[in-house]
């Protein structure tokens, strides 16, 4: 492609007036996008979620053994090497294959807590913001009442109500998790529901369920993904909390937080057996980390072009 055919159509997303709403849109996203790929370390946090989801994806290929039969007899506790990457742990499996899967379960939790807690959220904190009054102090009470517990503290309660398992485990972080988007989301409907264009609509006869649905959720909507990438690695840190504990997945399932707490026994002279799955935890907390950064300073509207 030529240097002019690039250059023209730069100027075309970036344009000052655009023609519809489509180049519109491109060139918001183009714009974004420059400001997220100038920062690196937010590529980088990319490039590890990249990995994780190929992981996940492609884990019967990536994977040499089965995560959950192993050899007793013969590769039990065995260190890094060339057959086993990661070694063995104290069952005879091999510990790079049950990473592997495990990415399965860790992308399964992350996934469902967000599309849990994040829509909860959006609509207590829209709901709250627009009704304002009785309606909205008694939402943000309650929303005030989750706070105030730990969210590891409180998931616990909430899988010991439920009993122990990944989807006990998962209903019970996003019910700790959605108080933070009601925050922020009511913050973002308290500096709109009274703008002009919000009148022009009031004007014209909508609804305020019309309105907050269709002119105020969607205003919230950035800044709930930038929280929600950020809190990302919060989750993967509790999900791998309540696993350690035995109160999250069950064995035999490759859950890094279980994987963990099994590997404990041998943490002084099988150091791998604990040291690799924690290791997994560590990068791909980082890069949802580092992602969120990135995406914060990408969607601020406030920023300007880099």
């Amino acid at each position: 492609m030529s240097a002019e055919i690039i250059q023209s159509r730069r100027e075309w997303l970036l344009s000052e007036r655009p023609a519809s709403r489509m180049q519109a849109r491109l060139g918001r996203a183009y714009v974004a996008w420059r400001r997220f790929s100038a920062n690196r370390l937010a590529v980088l946090g990319l490039l590890i979620i990249i990995a994780l989801l190929v992981l996940a994806a492609f884990a019967d290929v990536l994977a040499p053994y089965s995560p959950t039969v192993g050899d007793l007899k013969n590769a039990r506790l065995l260190p890094p090497g060339a057959a086993h990457w990661f070694g063995t742990d104290d069952l005879g499996r091999d510990i790079y294959s049950r990473i592997v899967y495990g990415s399965r379960w860790t992308l399964y939790v992350v996934i469902l807590v967000a599309i849990i807690a994040a829509p909860i959220g959006l609509l207590v904190g829209t709901v709250a913001g627009y009704a304002g009054g009785w309606t909205d102090a008694v939402l943000m009470r309650i929303t005030d009442i989750f706070l105030a517990f730990p969210k590891l503290v409180l998931a616990l309660a909430f899988v010991a109500a439920l009993g122990p398992g990944i989807e006990n485990a998962v209903l019970a972080i996003a019910i700790t998790s959605w108080p933070p988007y009601a925050r922020i989301a009511r913050a973002e409907t308290l500096t709109v529901r009274n703008s002009d264009f919000i009148k022009a609509v009031q004007l014209m006869g909508a609804s305020p369920f019309r309105i907050v649905l269709r002119h105020i959720m969607p205003l919230c909507i950035s800044s709930l993904i930038i929280r929600v990438t950020l809190d990302m690695a919060g989750i993967i840190l509790t999900a791998a909390g309540l696993g350690f504990l035995g109160l999250g997945a069950q064995p035999p399932l490759p859950e890094w937080g279980a994987m963990i707490a099994s590997g404990r026994r041998f943490i002084l002279d099988q150091w791998w057996v604990a040291a690799a799955p924690g290791a997994a935890i560590l990068i791909v907390s980082l890069g949802f980390n580092l992602l969120g950064d990135g995406l914060r300073d990408a969607l601020d509207p406030r920023s300007g072009d880099q």
